[in-house]
């Protein structure tokens, strides 16, 4: 499946939902705001967003720091 993350087109195998996509890149579901086809996803449909070939996604991580 071909997915656009952050502007860049992405080749990716064996992931279904948001949550698939997260944690394949190490991130965790608590500390990202993801947006799908121009949509904010609600942390709580993570696990359950499914993902589609050339959807387009933002990933935005969180970091603290001081």
């Amino acid at each position: 499946m071909q997915l656009i993350i952050n502007g860049k087109p992405e080749d990716l195998d064996g992931v279904r939902t948001i949550e698939d996509l997260v944690r394949t890149r190490g991130l965790k579901t608590s500390l990202v705001a993801v947006e799908q086809n121009g949509s904010i996803v609600p942390r709580s449909e993570f696990a359950t967003r499914e993902l589609s070939d050339g959807d387009k996604l933002e990933i935005v991580h969180f970091v603290g720091g001081g």
